[in-house]
């Protein structure tokens, strides 16, 4: 039976579990690019998030978590365009050395407890009062500002130029723009995004672990292919509403498989499968359209024949 509470969280991690889908909307749509930076920056930004909150400091945690975020975004992009890395591979290299600093972050700890650490949403909770959806309140508004700035960004000069850059690399490079410089922006805000989701996931859950950002990229996906899937890909508008409903969607299917008494092990299995069948959906579709005209096309050459004889 799905409750109230599990509507209230699966609404909750959707909205800020959509940061990354943004992101990865940026990253992987807008410059083509898969950047597999994401796992690393999404633990780095819970990293930075956790220790600044266990110091004092809630809400500069998370422009924390955003800087170190766009610096791990930096170093991919560095390796692509200036040292000639491929794409993919500078991002396993710069998500398998995140993995050491974000244990340094942590001071060489697995896991950042912060049970009795004043967060963001225990002070939107003295604002709101207890009784009112105050965690659901602060992930949205975070989310809606995030997605409002991006969008705005992506319609600036800069943003546009952005944009060109992946659809039309070669185009963007006689146009005298520094594509390297536009790939180096985007990704920087995209992972800048990406780990400011990690810092508003662990002050939510008031704790940070190592394996936190594990399989991120495949949720990400999964919630941005859920949306576009759904909504279909009309402007940034349109495509920024399927990131956050593709994430709460994505999150609502992880909530019923929990109540279906599936183990946690699980889960990344089916986020595995459900960015399968939402990648596949197309084609299925238009094989399954042209088995049915087979069939019907068959059907009717042997009624013909029947009624020759």
């Amino acid at each position: 039976m799905i409750t109230t509470a599990i509507v209230l969280s699966a609404l909750e991690l959707g909205c800020i579990y959509a940061l990354v889908a943004m992101a990865l909307f940026l990253s992987f749509r807008v410059l083509n690019i898969a950047d597999m930076t994401t796992d690393g920056a999404f633990t780095l930004g819970c990293a930075v998030s956790a220790t600044m909150a266990v110091a004092g400091h809630p809400v500069l945690g998370l422009f924390a978590a955003m800087v170190s975020g766009a610096a791990a975004g930096f170093v991919t992009a560095f390796l692509q365009t200036r040292m000639g890395v491929p794409s993919i591979l500078a991002g396993i290299i710069t998500n398998t050395g995140l993995y050491t600093i974000n244990l340094a972050v942590m001071g060489f700890s697995s896991n950042v407890p912060m049970l009795k650490t004043t967060t963001l949403f225990t002070m939107a909770e003295s604002l709101f009062g207890e009784n009112a959806p105050y965690k659901l309140i602060t992930a949205a508004i975070i989310t809606a500002v995030v997605c409002a700035l991006l969008i705005a960004f992506l319609g600036t000069r800069l943003g546009l130029s952005i944009r060109a850059t992946g659809d039309n690399p070669d185009m963007v490079r006689a146009s005298s723009i520094n594509t390297a410089f536009t790939i180096t922006v985007g990704l920087c805000i995209a992972n800048a995004m990406t780990a400011l989701s990690g810092a508003v996931l662990a002050q939510y859950q008031k704790s940070a672990d190592i394996n936190l950002g594990t399989g991120m990229v495949v949720i990400g996906l999964a919630s941005l292919i859920i949306g576009e899937t759904l909504f279909g890909r009309g402007g940034l508008w349109t495509k920024a509403v399927a990131a956050v409903a593709g994430s709460i969607i994505y999150r609502f299917i992880i909530a019923i498989a929990m109540r279906a008494n599936l183990p946690s092990e699980a889960l990344k299995l089916i986020s595995a499968i459900i960015v399968v069948l939402a990648i596949s959906a197309p084609a299925l579709k238009k094989g399954a359209e042209f088995q049915r005209r087979r069939y019907a096309a068959m059907l009717g050459l042997k009624k013909g024949g029947s009624q020759d004889a």
